[in-house]
């Protein structure tokens, strides 16, 4: 998510096409290459296990990290690309990996929780009351949201940065923000520009 070599050929974000290319290539700067503290943390203190879906997946290290913990946990990603890497890197948990369109997919029952990592900032800005409706839609009341939130004034993306403001105008109808703390541990690419934010749904 950072400029694009010129030879890419797919600069839509919103095509399955553009991840595809990138995946493919190992052209992926959004990569943590594991599990962030932050989660680590979160699921430490977490007092029982919570059915989990984690959306635009990508190479889905934290699948493996929560099933390991006994979190029911599934990762969904359109781009077939990122759900083979996905799948390659989640042993035993492979089948929780899921090629599916998040605005369509249906899960067997409500999660208790979504993640968002490099998810909302990979979309354009004009996605993002799209993006908070599905969120809202999918959650039950006292569902929470959690993860790691982009700020920032970028005018070309991915990542597409929002200001706290913003953010919090998309989410304040049907969140209600319960925990906000920095992130020491952000790539390159988001240092210095992401929260760690969990909200709770309404």
């Amino acid at each position: 998510m950072a400029a694009d070599p010129p030879n890419f050929a797919s600069r839509d974000p919103l095509s399955p096409a553009f991840w595809d290319e990138r995946f493919a290539t190992s052209f992926t700067p959004w990569d943590r290459g594991g599990v962030p503290q932050a989660l680590r943390d979160f699921v430490a203190r977490s007092p029982a296990p919570l059915s989990t879906l984690i959306p635009g997946c990508g190479s889905a290290y934290e699948l493996a990290f929560l099933s390991a913990a006994g979190w029911d946990a599934t990762a969904i990603d359109f781009a077939p690309q990122a759900v083979a890497r996905g799948k390659a890197l989640a042993g035993q948990w492979a089948d929780r990996v899921v090629e599916a369109d998040f605005f369509a997919w249906q899960p067997r029952q409500a999660p208790d929780f979504i993640y968002e990592c490099a998810f909302l900032c990979a979309l354009p800005p004009a996605m993002r009351p799209q993006v908070a409706a599905r969120w809202a839609a999918l959650l039950a009341p006292g569902g929470r949201l959690g993860g790691f939130f982009f700020f920032d004034q970028t005018v070309k993306g991915p990542p597409f940065g929002i200001d706290r403001a913003g953010l919090a105008a998309l989410l304040a109808p049907c969140f209600e923000l319960v925990e906000d703390a920095p992130v020491s541990d952000s790539l390159p690419i988001f240092a210095g520009k992401e929260r760690w934010m969990l909200w709770q749904r309404r």
